[in-house]
Order: structure tokens, then C-alpha cells, then sequence
């Protein structure tokens, strides 16, 4: 499977800091969040990845040089954003007409690639997007999912004022050609997925809740709160401290 990480966006909320970083290179704990993101995709299964860039964009493509992954990155500049949809739209021959990951790269997460990968190729009959759900901690800055007793995306509550439920929209999809060829029936250049694509496909959707890390980090509270949230090391060592929290026996009181 093929990923595109967008990762063009230009940081508006995170200025100064945007000014002279590009939003996918700010650091975490020392490490660009792109770097995050090309050691779980590459690290989960994934065969290439296509990185869209636009602000700044030599900044991105001296560091993707640079990357021990480079020989399994490609580029693509976007001297005007196409929206997410339209990104997908303008690069849908590099997906050669496969099912292929899309992810919005300016999240930092460290979801279970493989099984996304795994809950998708066993999804239920005539759903054509897996999609990755997460809990938020501010429901009305999100897409917020409903969801049936098979964990498909019956209702999508974009940005709400009093939504239904802290379950969101974790911005990462697995999307079958079919979704792609429809994008294209849509006629424009410019799409996003988030209003113009997912809504279309209600009771076609798979949701996968992560157990994981995922937090934007597109405003600098967000990106104080990843720094304090998230720990240093793998995200295998992450999944194995959260293994063992849950499976930590409750303590009684004795009296």
C-alpha cells in the first residue's frame, strides 16, 4: 500500500514559529513531526509515501534528502493549495488505482498502521473507506463520528457547536479507487475531504478507534500539550506502557 502524507499546510495558527519552519517540520521533543510520521508509515507496512509541499518547501525537501527513507519518498509542490481532496485528485495515477492511506501529516499520532491496514482488508461488504476514529478532548474543534453496533460512520458532525460525542474523525483513511474516481466526478480542482468527500459516504465507512497518541498540534496550546502528552521513545515502547496500564489490576482497600 501507497500513502500520501499532506503535509503543505502553512501553520497560520503557529506563527512566529511558521514563519521560518514549515508546519510538518515543528519539533516535538527535538524531532520533526514529519519525521514521526515517516518512521510509522514506513515502520507499519507501508511501501512509499508521496509528500505534498507548498510554504517553504526547500526547507521540506533538503530534510526528505536527508531522511534515511528518502529512497521511498516522493514530492510533489503545489505552487497553490489544492485542498485535501484535491491533493488526492491531482496524484490519483501515483496510486496506480489501488486502495492507498491518506492522512493528514500535521497530526501527531502513533496509531497501529498495520492493523488500519489489517481492518480494512477485512471491512464489512460494500464499505470503500476505513477511517481512523480517535477521543478528543475538544469535541466542537472536530469531526465528530456516530456510529452503528459495527463501528460504521452513520453520522459526521463537522466542527458542531454541541456535538454528540467526543469520537473523531482522526483525519487518516484508507480509500478504495472507487472514492477517487467519484472525487473526480465532483468536477473541480480544488475538494475537501472533510466536507465535500466523507459526508457522501455515510453507512460505506469503517471507523477504527486508536488506543493510541493523536493530537493536532496546529495552535500552541495544542502543540504545549504534545510535548507534556507524549512520551519520548517508539511507539512500540508507547503501546507497550499502555498495554501494561490497562492490564494493571484494580487496587483494593484493605481495611
Amino acid at each position: 500500500m501507497r500513502a500520501l502524507l499532506l503535509a503543505a499546510g502553512m501553520g497560520c495558527r503557529l506563527r512566529p514559529l511558521t514563519d521560518s519552519t514549515p508546519k510538518c517540520l515543528v519539533p516535538i521533543h527535538g524531532r520533526p513531526l514529519l519525521d514521526y510520521w515517516l518512521d510509522l508509515v514506513f515502520e507499519g507496512g507501508i511501501e512509499r509515501a508521496l509528500i505534498n509541499t507548498h510554504w517553504l518547501s526547500g526547507q521540506v525537501e533538503a530534510h526528505v534528502a536527508a531522511s534515511p527513507w528518502h529512497s521511498r519518498i516522493d514530492l510533489v509542490h503545489e505552487d497553490e493549495l489544492r485542498g485535501t481532496g484535491g491533493t488526492v485528485l491531482a496524484n490519483r495515477a501515483w496510486f496506480r488505482n489501488d486502495a492507498s492511506l491518506v492522512a493528514h501529516a500535521d497530526n501527531l499520532t502513533d496509531f497501529d498502521v498495520r492493523g488500519l491496514i489489517e481492518a480494512h482488508r477485512t471491512r464489512p461488504a460494500g464499505h470503500v473507506i476505513t477511517m481512523l476514529g480517535f477521543r478528543t478532548d475538544d469535541p466542537s474543534s472536530c469531526g465528530i463520528l456516530e456510529l452503528d453496533r459495527h463501528n460504521t460512520v452513520v453520522a459526521f458532525h463537522e466542527k458542531a457547536e454541541k456535538p454528540p460525542g467526543n469520537l473523531a474523525n482522526g483525519a487518516v483513511y484508507i480509500f478504495e479507487p472507487e472514492v477517487v474516481d467519484d472525487m473526480a466526478m465532483l468536477g473541480k480542482a480544488k475538494v475537501d475531504l472533510s466536507t465535500e468527500v466523507i459526508p457522501n459516504y455515510l453507512g460505506r465507512i469503517l471507523c477504527v478507534e486508536t488506543h493510541g497518541y493523536h493530537r493536532d498540534i496546529g495552535s500552541p496550546a495544542s502543540l504545549l500539550r504534545a510535548h507534556i502528552e507524549f512520551s519520548q521513545g517508539s511507539r512500540k515502547d508507547r503501546e507497550h506502557k499502555r498495554a501494561e496500564a490497562r492490564a494493571e489490576p484494580l487496587k483494593t482497600v484493605r481495611r
